[in-house]
């Protein structure tokens, strides 16, 4: 496409698709824009009163009904919480920072670099925002990223000097540690925001130890060596047993130890040193207690435990070799459970889903059903995607059985939940792991094991009309001869 291009010419072909990246980049934020501004009125019909308004953006934007939120993630495959923080940060933009919205707007600026802008300014008054967006506009279309965010905080500060006094208050409220997705290498990111002066013990602990195992890893740069330290933080049984069998005598008294500082320190630091009545205690005490407990979830075939190459994946971890699982639980003491069998169809006429049938509708579908999910956790609401009747009008006879089970169960988070069941989303199971979706202005979905796909509205709309004549007929009944929105086989 370009190889008859001058150099001079691929040059300006270079800059005009950044600019063409960045004009997209703006239409999308201008549709959500516009859609928010159809759904910032009072809602009205009965349901009102669980659509209420919500504060997307900071002050002076435009409140958004709150049941809008999910249908237009879904029109952009895009998560709900991505989605929203995209509305937040156009709708700032937009009434906010207007300056720096124009020259965005004209593909002469990074938009994510606006959208940090905004983020960062979110909290200020409107009264004072302006004098961010004035110092921002200025120089967002000639400087580097890094300076224009660095020129953004102090002007941040400077437009509310006691409000960011109070957010520094605030700010301690949010401290957490986080972890993030595991990699195809078994390796994972930890994140802590934490005090400082708990991040220099922290860092004290890890030199320490990093001191008494560099010799047991030669060939380990100090990098390597400081995060497998870091690994002793998890396992105090290890690290207790550590530290005391390397106790001496040039482990000084803590008190004589220097102050300790967010600084890296010069030297191996001590500060980890025990009292000897603290050592004495430890000695004398069975530190295999303090060994953590969990349930580890291994998803492998039989074939892979035969000798046959495979994978095993093991749940907030990701896919493992055999050879990387022997290495995980190599030290430590295995309770092996049953094996749960997922072909089983557990069910019950109890309107709450028990344990059993919890456990094997996450291990199927690993996580929330929601088109485009992205949590895989298990703290969420166990839902009916064919809702639970629970008519007391009903003799038992007539009652449907098992409408709990397997075949009529899924997780969603709550806020997904909530929407499913009060803004006009439909859903319906086909087979364990496998639903389909209706969402109140025509779209259609199918989400499976292999992810979410788009599918016609008159699609959804028969299968779900399917599913329900023939649940009334059969609760529970497989999915076959059932039509799968997508693959052209019909109702018959």
């Amino acid at each position: 496409m370009f190889d008859h291009l001058s150099p001079r010419e691929l040059l300006d072909a270079a800059a005009e698709a950044v600019r063409a990246r960045r004009l997209a980049e703006v239409a999308d934020l201008e549709v959500i824009a516009a859609w928010a501004a159809v759904h910032s009125g009072e809602p009205a019909g009965p349901g009102r009163r669980r659509n209420p308004l919500v504060d997307v953006g900071g002050e002076g934007t435009p409140r958004v009904q709150d049941h809008a939120l999910g249908e237009i993630a879904l029109a952009r495959s895009s998560g709900v919480v991505a989605t929203i923080n995209a509305l937040a940060d156009v709708l700032d933009l937009q009434h906010r920072l207007p300056l720096t919205w124009a020259v965005v707007r004209q593909g002469s600026a990074e938009v994510y670099v606006a959208r940090k802008v905004a983020r960062m300014s979110r909290h200020l008054p409107r009264a004072v925002v302006g004098v961010v967006d004035s110092a921002v506009a200025r120089m967002i279309a000639t400087e580097a990223p890094g300076r224009v965010l660095t020129v953004a905080e102090g002007k941040v500060i400077e437009a509310d000097p006691a409000l960011h006094e109070e957010r520094v208050e605030e700010e301690k409220r949010r401290r957490y540690v986080g972890l993030g997705r595991t990699d195809e290498y078994g390796l994972r990111t930890l994140i802590a925001r934490l005090d400082a002066g708990d991040a220099a013990w922290v860092q004290a602990t890890v030199t320490r130890v990093a001191e008494i195992i560099t010799p047991g890893h030669p060939d380990a740069t100090a990098d390597e060596v400081r995060a497998i330290a870091l690994g002793y933080l998890a396992r105090p049984a290890e690290l207790l047993a550590l530290l005391v069998e390397h106790e001496t005598a040039e482990t000084a008294d803590p008190a004589q130890a220097g102050p300790v500082t967010d600084d890296e320190p010069l030297a191996p630091s001590r500060a980890t040193a025990l009292p000897a009545a603290v050592l004495d205690k430890l000695r004398s005490t069975d530190l295999a207690k303090l060994r953590p407990k969990a349930v580890l979830y291994v998803h492998l075939h039989e074939a892979t435990l035969l000798g046959t190459q495979g994978v095993a994946r093991v749940e907030e971890l990701g896919p493992r070799t055999l050879g990387a699982l022997h290495q995980l639980l190599a030290t430590t003491q295995v309770t092996v459970k049953p094996v749960i069998d997922l072909a089983d169809a557990v069910r019950t006429t109890a309107y709450e889903h028990p344990e059993a049938i919890k456990e094997r509708v996450h291990l199927v579908t690993g996580g929330d059903y929601w088109p485009y999910a992205t949590s895989t956790s298990r703290n969420a609401d166990y839902d009916h995607p064919t809702p639970f009747d629970h008519d007391p009008e009903r003799s038992p006879e007539a009652q449907q059985p098992a409408q709990t089970g397997t075949h009529n169960s899924g997780l969603l988070q709550r806020r997904h939940h909530r929407w499913k069941t009060h803004a006009g989303y439909q859903a319906r199971q086909r087979a364990p792991g496998h639903y389909v979706w209706l969402t109140p202005n025509g779209l259609g979905f199918t989400v499976d094991p292999t992810g979410t796909h788009p599918c016609s509205e008159m699609e959804a709309r028969l299968f779900i009309a399917f599913a329900d004549r023939h649940e009334r007929r059969d609760p529970g009944r497989a999915d076959a001869g059932w039509p799968v929105p997508g693959s052209g086989r019909g109702a018959a």
